[in-house]
């Protein structure tokens, strides 16, 4: 505030510069709309909120699909985060012993088949691989078989078809294949350009699993990967949802990807003293809004969503799990990895969010926080919370990550999934590992034990390294 008051001294006035006229000031309307929406965003609940009617223009989610350290399979996935399980152990997928840092949340027993052939599984990154099956367990989950892909329809009943024109995939990734980039680096390093693998540039970049999914599937709209850090799933949401509202696709599938355990990125994670070191006791090494954590955990996964005009939805009656209210995403142009500890940022993301849903903040009570565990961001983000939020009563807040550790860009996609579940079957999910609570949280954290809680509106945060935030907002399904 000082150093602005500063500048605005130095800046001199419009009658100093120019005393023969008054400026002629010409908005466009671009700018008057983006100027209309700041001022929304500073009083979310200062009007009436007004709902998404239109059903070509409302988002319904109608399937889920993840690949997690508890399985491949929602209610699994769920039931264990209900129970409170932690899915984190020590490494074994290579030799960790030499790391400050030697557990995370590695995936285990993971089986392709069905979803993908022999002969292109062999060939692909966990980062690909975990992508298309996520996708297609989503199809399954929303009523959809995938098809030959030379067909331009689905054919789901004599009335009912599937343009696969208007079909997409957004689903992002922080890292894209870095388990075949790495490798390939390795087999130059110790024999040169011919022991590199011809698939070693292709599947190495980030949108080759949507692109392969969609491949699969023969949907021909929008289809690309967004690399947004940790935020990355929720931006992908975001762009599926707006693709839907203007007119450019009937159906979507989004969400996010990441398969990062291995030694270089573990190893980089442990140079920036990002991750908790307590290779003690891993499954209580993630304990969001304790004074005693020390770090995130490093985890691999998917998760996405099969998202769904209204209209198209209905059309095929489809089986409407919850309905996406709206998103924002911001950026902190601060620091690289330390997000600004008084929120102010990440507060005005969720503002921007609750207007794009047409929610009032009084509507909300139910968060699932991004959480991380680290010593910075979880109380920034309960700061930024504070700024929005300004009774905390009614208002229950839980960490997904403390079960699963942090999956990068699969982060928000795991994350949207466990809130659609808290709504749909009015349990939440415990935030385990709440030994000694920070006194300054003051939110209800839903410590230790599942508890009952009737959602009416629930938000999701994720905000990623670089400064990306990303905020969305879903509720229950109601015609």
């Amino acid at each position: 505030m000082e150093a602005q008051s500063i500048q605005l001294l130095l800046v001199p006035s419009a009658p100093t510069i120019c005393k023969s006229f008054s400026p002629i000031i010409v908005k466009s309307q671009a700018r008057m709309r983006a100027t209309r929406r700041q001022l929304l965003a500073s009083h979310p609940s200062a009007i009436a909120p007004k709902r998404e009617k239109d059903a070509k223009k409302r988002i319904v989610v109608t399937g889920m699909g993840l690949v997690s350290v508890f399985g491949s399979d929602v209610g699994t996935f769920y039931d264990s985060l209900l129970a409170g399980e932690s899915g984190i152990s020590l490494i074994d997928k290579f030799d960790a012993s030499s790391f400050p840092t030697r557990f995370g949340g590695q995936i285990r027993g993971f089986n392709s088949k069905g979803y993908i052939d022999a002969k292109s599984d062999n060939r692909l990154d966990d980062c690909q691989r975990y992508c298309i099956v996520a996708g297609k367990k989503a199809l399954e989950d929303a009523g959809l078989e995938s098809h030959e892909r030379s067909k331009c329809v689905t054919v789901i009943s004599d009335d009912v078809q599937i343009d696969k024109d208007r079909g997409g995939v957004v689903v992002g990734s922080g890292f894209g294949g870095v388990t075949i980039f790495s490798d390939n680096v390795e087999a130059f390093l110790e024999s040169g350009c011919k022991k590199i693998s011809p698939f070693s540039a292709i599947y190495s970049i980030p949108n080759m699993g949507p692109a392969l999914l969609a491949k699969d599937l023969g949907f021909m709209g929008p289809n690309y990967s967004i690399s947004a850090a940790c935020a990355t799933s929720n931006f992908c949401f975001c762009a599926a949802a707006n693709h839907i509202r203007e007119g450019k696709a009937d159906l979507m599938i989004a969400g996010g990807v990441d398969a990062p355990i291995i030694p270089v990125e573990l190893g980089g994670f442990v140079a920036c003293r990002a991750l908790s070191q307590r290779n003690d006791d891993p499954q209580t090494a993630c304990r969001p809004w304790d004074k005693d954590r020390d770090g995130f955990v490093l985890r691999e996964g998917a998760g996405v969503l099969v998202m769904e005009s209204l209209e198209h939805a209905m059309k095929r009656d489809a089986p409407i799990l919850a309905e996406y209210l709206g998103g924002a995403v911001n950026c902190e142009a601060y620091n690289i990895t330390n997000p600004r500890y008084d929120g102010l940022c990440v507060s005005s993301c969720i503002r921007s969010c609750l207007v794009d849903a047409g929610v009032s903040v009084e509507e909300v009570n139910y968060i699932n926080a991004h959480a991380t565990s680290t010593v910075v961001g979880d109380l920034a983000e309960v700061n930024a919370l504070k700024k929005v939020f300004k009774s905390m009563e009614g208002i229950k807040m839980n960490a997904t990550k403390s079960m699963i550790g942090h999956c990068m860009g699969a982060a928000g996609g795991l994350e949207a999934i466990a809130t659609i579940k808290a709504i749909k079957t009015g349990w939440l999910h415990p935030t385990i590992n709440q030994f000694n609570p920070e006194p300054a949280v003051e939110f209800d954290t839903v410590a230790n034990e599942k508890q009952q809680h009737e959602i009416n509106v629930a938000i999701s945060s994720s905000f990623g390294i670089g400064g990306h935030n990303s905020v969305i907002a879903f509720s229950a399904f109601k015609a």
